[in-house]
């Protein structure tokens, strides 16, 4: 009699343990979405992005193309708004303010170890369905690299991922509400 209570005990004890547990696992669900956009379609249905002219004293020619088409992709591939040449429902506007090299760091002789390109963006946002959220902004990202390379050799990689940093950074200001 004292074992079917003791196997009785247990039964209900693995039941409820059971219990708690898929209430647990069903009620602590947390969803995340990145590269995904708060947008209501609703009402905002369309994106004018004006291209970004380079306005720094030091150039690299690719650069305007190379951050100009990441930015109109970025759009393009995480939102269903279609791309305007004016009148959009948001506006992104803004110019390539900075693009400067450093020595970011010295060896024991005193020459340069490491290299840092940084590039900054300016980048006026307007929404014209809720101006609230309207915003002036500037925007950095910078690369180091090892200063035995040459800038040429690695120029267009590190303007890539800058842009590509920059254009997700500009992305989560507008759409993104990160």
């Amino acid at each position: 009699m004292d074992s079917m209570k003791t196997k009785a005990f247990w039964r209900v004890m693995c039941c409820a343990a059971a219990i708690i547990t898929l209430t647990v696992i069903v009620s602590c669900s947390v969803s995340y979405k990145f590269n995904a956009s708060s947008i209501d379609y609703s009402t905002t249905k369309t994106i004018q992005i004006a291209d970004f002219p380079i306005r720094s004293s030091y150039v690299w020619g690719q650069m305007g193309p190379i951050f100009n088409n990441e930015l109109k992709d970025k759009y393009a591939n995480n939102t269903r708004l279609s791309q305007v040449r004016r009148n959009g429902d948001l506006k992104v506007e803004g110019e390539i303010t900075q693009y400067q090299l450093r020595n970011k760091s010295a060896t024991a002789e005193g020459t340069s170890a490491q290299a840092e390109l940084s590039m900054t963006v300016n980048v006026r946002f307007t929404n014209n369905v809720n101006h609230s959220e309207d915003f002036e902004k500037q925007f950095t990202a910078t690369r180091s690299y090892d200063s035995k390379q040459s800038l040429s050799s690695v120029q267009a990689d590190l303007v890539t991922e800058m842009c590509k940093d920059i254009c997700d950074q500009i992305f989560n200001a507008t759409v993104a509400n990160w």
